[in-house]
């Protein structure tokens, strides 16, 4: 009887393998198109990010810009400078977060001292399909973008390739550890999600960009009290991994690690290029744009990120204590309002970067998918990434490159405003029942 178990159970492989091929085969020419063969594209096209990084690294001159500076930044801190207004390198002080100071010190001994770029390099690729795999598995979990759009998330971005492997920006290790959050969110990891959150903040700042739509879905999954050891918690990692040297210099420390009116050179800015220096350096301009985002992000959490038929004020209470019907968030729900809230950061930003590219690169199919502009056609969204891409491969940026970038992000935002509220579970569930 057991051989005979055993013989069941090796057919029923082989046949489940078959039929997988055979409704492959039958929906070939749709592959492409059906978001349930999100995992098989990209699975082949992560195995292809492996070549192609591999052929990067070997081929393609590597760019120095702020490696050395980071390496310069790291050393003295090895050498015992605790005081971050003593800390600096060949592009200025240090200006990130005391995790950054950790994790680079880790690549410091591990490439000789930053002697050697090629190693470094190697690492970065890792990186960099960690990261995309992070970013194919949030992707699968919403299934509701296309998959010939993963195409040209990775092989349509040089930009991208070159901010991993060519560059060494930090910014890639702060996304890294952003969608590694994200990805434990979508789990129902919460607490570990929001420890992984603030290691990811204490590399590099712009992680904040997400903290507004991070917040709400904690509000929304546990109320006020059930938030509050979650924030904690963020706030202690901040606290213990800054602790060297807050107990050196507590201002210095919090002024550099977290300027936020840190001001930028305007012939770097991606853009803000059409307007003169003066408006783009101004102090009200600057502030015209904080009032906007603020602005914008609450007009989205009221009318946008809201359950349909639930009081804003009741996401305060504890899911039992409340009237509404309390309704686990979903993927979908949960993913768009982070990647809305870190994009509408991006679109009232007062400069951004070529590096800062990959704040938001990873995010854009899916928010553009997610717009309830039915009559956007797939070309024209496809047309949108294009644009982008072009605007930030245009080196130095131009006013054509910055126009056409705000157009780009005007347009998402619109389609993301008239983006339907999102419904319960059960309300879709019915919605889908009466169209069957």
């Amino acid at each position: 009887m057991a051989a005979g178990k055993k013989k069941s159970s090796n057919v029923t492989l082989p046949s489940r393998f078959q039929k997988t091929l055979s409704s492959i085969w039958q929906d070939k020419h749709m592959v492409l198109f059906k978001a349930e063969y999100t995992f098989l594209i990209t699975a082949v096209l992560w195995l292809l990010e492996i070549v192609i990084n591999i052929w990067v690294i070997q081929r393609v001159a590597y760019t120095e810009i702020d490696w050395k500076a980071y390496m310069d930044e790291v050393e003295g801190v090895i050498n015992g400078t605790y005081d971050y207004t003593q800390l600096k390198g060949d592009t200025g002080p240090l200006v990130y977060p005391a995790g950054f100071v950790y994790i680079f010190t880790g690549l410091y001994y591990l490439t000789d001292h930053g002697q050697n770029i090629r190693l470094g390099q190697y690492v970065f690729a890792v990186f960099y399909l960690i990261t995309l795999f992070l970013v194919f598995r949030i992707y699968h979990h919403t299934k509701k973008v296309p998959p010939y759009v993963f195409f040209f998330i990775c092989c349509a971005s040089y930009r991208i390739h070159s901010i991993f492997i060519l560059r060494l920006f930090n910014d890639p290790v702060a996304m890294m550890l952003l969608f590694g959050a994200i990805n434990l969110f979508l789990d129902g990891h919460w607490t570990l999600g929001c420890a992984m959150y603030s290691l990811a903040v204490s590399v590099k700042m712009n992680v904040l960009l997400f903290a507004p739509g991070l917040l709400f879905l904690l509000l929304s999954e546990f109320g006020l009290w059930k938030t509050l050891p979650k924030l904690t918690l963020c706030a202690v990692i901040q606290l213990l991994l800054g602790l060297p040297f807050l107990l050196v210099n507590p201002l210095g420390y919090v002024s550099r690690a977290f300027d936020l009116g840190r001001q930028f050179l305007f012939k770097w800015t991606v853009n803000w290029r059409f307007l003169p220096e003066d408006v783009f350096l101004n102090r009200y301009f600057h502030l015209v744009l904080l009032l906007a985002h603020i602005t914008t992000l609450l007009l989205f959490a009221l009318k946008r990120w809201k359950r349909s038929g639930n009081s804003i004020w009741s996401i305060l209470k504890d899911p039992s204590e409340r009237k509404e019907t309390v309704q686990k968030l979903d993927a979908d729900h949960t993913v768009l309002v982070l990647f809305t809230s870190n994009f509408i950061g991006m679109c009232f930003s007062r400069s951004l970067h070529y590096q800062f590219y990959v704040w938001y690169f990873h995010t854009l199919p899916y928010l553009l998918w997610s717009g309830g502009v039915k009559k956007l056609a797939h070309l024209l969204r496809v047309l949108i990434l294009g644009l982008i891409e072009l605007s930030w491969n245009t080196y130095p940026s131009t006013n054509y490159s910055s126009l056409s970038l705000h157009v780009c992000h005007l347009i998402i935002l619109l389609c993301l405003w008239l983006n339907p509220t999102p419904a319960l579970p059960s309300q879709r569930s019915e919605n889908k029942a009466k169209r069957n």
